[in-house]
């Protein structure tokens, strides 16, 4: 029986497409559209799985180069975004690979502007009591140290669903496996986010 889910068809925009065609064809400015259309899904992605602005928006830009120097390999019939962001979670994964065995933990934000949409915007602790506004940073904390704590696969599950908003179809070709997958994972990862959550409450 197919499934609502599983009859979902992607596709690429006919804007995008174009812009994919010309880009092969030499056109910087129609790469640059890509790059400004997609720039914040790929570096929220970078960001929430390498866990530094500095090291999301190198990985970003990086995974940028590497898709403009591979843009003739882009069916264009399919959508550019899964493309692009699969091209990034590689590279991504290549970083976290060489680092040493640490969690790579989400910084509590600074005061340093991150890129609009991406990164968890802080709470307006000036419009909150004091009290709350400190439940809220801790609360934000915990969370973002049990995401990091997940497996690679659940981590990028999680900000490909949660934070980019994407469709189990577009997760699924962006990581290169069955929706079925995407969908456990999924519910994997959230368990572990609660079980993780309930053991820091107990």
């Amino acid at each position: 029986m197919t499934t609502s889910f599983e009859s979902e068809r992607l596709f690429c925009p006919a804007d995008e497409a174009e812009w994919a065609r010309s880009a092969a064809g030499g056109d910087k400015a129609a790469f640059a559209r890509l790059v400004e259309k997609h720039k914040s899904s790929v570096y929220g992605l970078c960001y929430r799985l390498v866990g530094s602005a500095d090291e999301a928006r190198d990985a970003a830009q990086e995974a940028f180069v590497r898709a403009y120097t591979s843009i003739r390999d882009f069916d264009p019939r399919q959508p550019f975004a899964a493309w692009v962001l699969r091209i990034a979670r590689n590279h991504c994964i290549d970083l976290l690979r060489r680092r040493r065995p640490t969690l790579a933990l989400v910084p509590e934000n600074r005061g340093e502007t991150l890129d609009p949409g991406v990164a968890p915007e802080p709470a307006d602790h000036f419009a909150m009591g004091g009290e709350q506004a400190l439940q809220e940073r801790e609360a934000q904390r915990d969370l973002d140290k049990a995401i990091a704590s997940l497996p690679n696969r659940y981590r990028e599950v999680i900000a490909l669903f949660h934070v980019q908003h994407k469709s189990y179809a577009d997760i699924a070709s962006t990581l290169g496996v069955p929706m079925g997958t995407v969908m456990t994972w999924l519910h994997r990862a959230r368990k572990e986010l609660r079980q993780k959550l309930a053991e820091h409450l107990s």
